[in-house]
Formats: C-alpha cells, structure tokens, sequence
C-alpha cells in the first residue's frame, strides 16, 4: 500500500510540474536599468508580456522558461524618451517587435540559474541569469511561486548600437544594461 501511494504521488508531481505555470502579469514585474551620463541610472519596464514555466522538478529546477516581451511597450516615466526607445537607434519596436527569451532552470552546487537565448533585435546571445527561487505558497485557491531573476546584457551585442560620448569621457547611454525581473506564476489550473 504505500508502496501504491509514494507511485501516486509521484505520478501526480510529475503531471502537475510537466503543465505550464504561467506568469501573473499584475504581481510579475520586467525591469532594466541603464547608466545615464556616467552619473545616475534610468530605470524602465515592459509593460506587455507574456511566459510560461514548465516541468522541472518540485524546486524548478530543470524547468523550460520562455517569456517574450512587447519593444512598443517600453516605458520609462519620459514620452520622448520612449519615442527614442522605440526607434531604430534602440529597439525598432516596428520591424523588432519581440524581445524573447528561451532556456531552463539549472541548479549549479546550490545556487539557481537561468541559462537560454536571449533575443533582440533578431540577434541571439546564449545568457546566463541569476535567480533566487522564493518558493511556493498555496493560496487556497491555487499554488504560486515566486522568483527574481537579475542579470546584465551588452546592448551593443544586440545592435542597439545609439552612442554618443560625454566630452569628460564616457557614454550618455553606457552599453550595459541591468535586468531585473520580478516572477510570480500560478500554477496550472486541474
């Protein structure tokens, strides 16, 4: 017999961790942040976006991540500056859409990773993200989990190539741009 249970549980682990958890877009949040003129920071979001999170064991790990964000969404408390955002110098959110992303969950001695392809701008960098997994809670109405993924890409690698340099040195727009990304998913309703 409880051979016979430890088989069901098993069974119904594996089946709910193999669906799609998918993101709760009003407690999920895509950041970034850029230097600007040496000297301060801009920070700005993607406000349309979509991802799913499936298998993976009962931590996520091994877990297949794909998530894709709207360009034309950009936002950054500056209506120019967005404008400028959604140009060719940056983004081209016309003819480049989409950034994605497409990877897995990996544990490496302890410590979780995000590791895939990044996409912008219809070019693909192999990336490797940080995250910190929160767990899972049941709310009574479902389970959810949560996670912060940080990590950093080159915007030059990307051909968001907009420069311009600062006469004491420097870039207006440094070339390295910090993410951060708040997730929290709900699991796959039964």
């Amino acid at each position: 017999m409880k051979k016979l249970l430890t088989l069901i549980f098993a069974v119904a682990s594996t089946q709910l961790f193999a669906q799609s958890w998918e993101l709760d877009k009003s407690h999920t949040n895509i950041k970034f942040t850029v230097t600007h003129m040496v000297v301060s920071e801009v920070d700005g979001t993607f406000g349309d976006f979509s991802g799913t999170v499936t298998g993976g064991d009962d931590k996520f790990v091994g877990a297949a991540v794909e998530f894709t964000a709207q360009t034309a969404s950009v936002d950054t408390d500056s209506e120019r500056r967005d404008t400028h955002l959604k140009s060719d110098d940056f983004f081209n959110a016309e003819k480049f859409p989409t950034i994605k992303f497409s990877g897995k969950i990996v544990d490496e001695g302890g410590k979780y990773f995000l590791v895939g392809n990044f996409t912008m701008r219809d070019v693909t960098k192999p990336v490797k993200f940080d995250v910190k997994y929160n767990g899972k809670v049941d709310t009574g109405r479902g389970m959810k989990a949560g996670f912060k993924v940080t990590g950093a890409i080159n915007r030059f690698d990307y051909g968001l190539k907009w420069d311009a340099a600062l006469e004491a040195g420097g870039l207006v727009v440094a070339d390295e741009v910090q993410i951060t990304c708040n997730v929290e998913l709900n699991a796959p309703k039964s």
